[in-house]
């Protein structure tokens, strides 16, 4: 039986930019950067003491990568304290938190602008 999402793939140009983005701005940590070739890594980040986390993985050595996209929501505790935080380091929301029957949600993108949304 499946007990956890492993990995999710984010698509991206630039596995620096992307690595700044979601460990300065969001404020994930590295959970494991090994070299795949002389210009890329397996790179995963992800929240501190995460079981899932987030393989920042290279266009480039993707065929067909433009076509993919990643379709991943992040819950949190407290929207809005996320919300100001991570807007305070640089995230671009596109919107402000809304609340929902379900549930707040409010949608961001990274610098290669894949879209990602933030549940509370």
């Amino acid at each position: 039986m499946i007990k956890k999402i492993a990995t999710v793939a984010v698509y991206v140009e630039d596995q620096a930019k992307a690595r700044e983005f979601w460990t300065e701005k969001v404020g994930f940590v590295v959970h494991r950067d090994e070299p795949m070739t002389p210009n890329a890594s397996w790179l995963e980040v992800g929240p501190e003491g995460a079981e899932s986390h987030l393989v920042i993985y290279p266009k480039a050595m993707m065929p067909g990568s433009e076509q993919m996209k990643a379709s991943i929501v992040f819950e949190c505790e407290d929207i809005d304290k996320a919300y100001q935080e991570m807007s305070q380091r640089g995230v671009i929301f596109l919107e402000e938190p809304k609340k929902m029957a379900w549930g707040s949600f409010a949608r961001f993108k990274d610098a290669d602008g894949n879209e990602f949304l933030l549940k509370g």
